[in-house]
């Protein structure tokens, strides 16, 4: 699943299995908002202009930055817009997350993808519309796609987590103790100018060329921890909303009705009807 406007922070509502993830930090927020708008600045260029046609450097000059502070957030042109393809993935997996405590998980899946996969729902019709494009040019862009397959391999990793939660908290209430433990990250975002943006990056020249390897070995290292069901439950849920998702993308049907990515979804969860969704014991 993917958004083209970030994950806002949102408080857990009564009766929600778990609590949101830990605030970040100031630095964290800034560096989040500029890989945001460096991310909206090339998803820009490549619907105005076309992949092929926009490089590196004129997506740093939309974004207001310097080239040499774009390769410090990310590798290559492509992988720019991954915090937007990124974005509402993490937005379905907080909304799991938060589902009340009292639903199963195929219903914690319907909540969350009726509350995230329909215009209204934190994402806006016309930026469905980015979502069609860029999930669009993924399919003829093997770069582009291998960008878009590790955002859903980080989502399904997120989810496998937020399941795991899921699973602890049902286990505390009946007056045990969870089996497996998780953590999951969440995104922030804020508004600052581009001069802001630079000194703010200067401070980081030691460590921010390495940020990247980092993020990545973080991820492979909190990957762990869920049991094989939940693992093949979050690979088979994310499966069911992807496919959605670039279903949906690939057509012309409103982000709404009956072909919209929500409708979609449901459906592709509903054929799963006799799957086995909870953990073995």
């Amino acid at each position: 699943m993917s958004s083209t406007t970030p994950a806002q922070p949102s408080r857990a509502p009564s009766g929600s299995s778990s609590t949101p993830p830990p605030a970040l930090s100031l630095t964290e927020r800034r560096k989040a908002a500029t890989r945001m708008e460096i991310a909206r600045a090339a998803a820009g260029l490549f619907a105005r202009h076309g992949l092929r046609a926009t490089r590196a450097e004129d997506i740093a000059q939309a974004a207001g930055i310097a080239p040499r502070t774009f390769y410090r957030y990310f590798a290559s042109k492509e992988e720019a817009v991954a915090p937007l393809y990124a974005a509402g993935a993490q937005r379905w997996a907080e909304a799991v997350r938060e589902a009340p405590a009292g639903l199963s998980v195929p219903e914690a899946l319907d909540h969350a993808v009726r509350h995230t996969l329909s215009p209204g729902g934190g994402v806006s019709a016309a930026s469905w519309e980015w979502v069609r494009t860029l999930i669009r040019l993924a399919t003829t862009s093997p770069p582009l796609r291998k960008v878009w397959a590790e955002v859903c391999q980080e989502a399904e990793d997120t989810l496998a987590g937020v399941l795991v939660e899921r699973d602890g908290a049902g286990d505390r209430e009946a007056g045990g103790s969870g089996a497996f433990g998780s953590e999951a990250g969440g995104g922030g975002g804020g508004n600052r100018g581009a001069g802001d943006r630079e000194g703010n990056d200067r401070e980081g020249d030691d460590h921010e060329a390495g940020d990247r390897e980092a993020q990545g070995a973080d991820n492979v290292a909190d990957g762990p921890g869920a049991s094989p069901d939940l693992r093949f439950t979050a690979a088979v849920a994310s499966a069911a909303v992807r496919v959605a998702v670039e279903s949906w993308a690939t057509g012309d049907a409103p982000a709404t009705g009956p072909d919209g990515p929500a409708a979609l979804a449901l459906r592709n969860l509903a054929a799963l009807r006799d799957f086995r969704w909870e953990r073995r014991p």
